[in-house]
């Protein structure tokens, strides 16, 4: 059973279409199955910003440790192959002016499986007992 450890927050720099700026994200730790961890990751970025830069669904998040993670928003697709974002029904799934003025992109990392690479791929959690 997974069990939630601790969160922490982050700087990075965020990469849409080649656009790189920096960014806050906070990271959610969580122990997984045996000895691995999944780290869930969570920034609110600007839809203005992100329509700016030709943002459809994924960005880059460079981690401070220099680790990249692929973001995407949070997304639910119907069995009809629509898409819900936000509340909002987009037949092609783009963002657009309609949708809400802050954009929650996510990722999530499992690949964590010792404590000495969850340490070196997250530096956020050092320290934060």
């Amino acid at each position: 059973m997974e069990k939630h450890i601790v969160k922490a927050d982050g700087n990075g720099a965020i990469d849409v279409n080649g656009q790189v700026s920096p960014v806050t994200y906070t990271v959610s730790l969580k122990q997984g199955k045996g000895h691995s961890y999944e780290v869930d990751i969570r920034l609110m970025a600007p839809r203005d910003w992100l329509v700016q830069r030709g943002f459809e669904r994924d960005a880059v998040l460079v981690s401070q440790s220099g680790a990249h993670s692929h973001l995407s928003r949070w997304c639910h697709c119907h069995d009809d192959g629509n898409r819900h974002d936000n509340g909002n029904h987009h037949g092609n799934g783009r963002l657009d002016l309609a949708d809400t003025i802050s954009i929650e992109l996510t990722a999530r990392d499992d690949s964590c499986t010792s404590e000495v690479n969850r340490m070196r791929k997250y530096p956020e959690f050092n320290g934060t007992g």
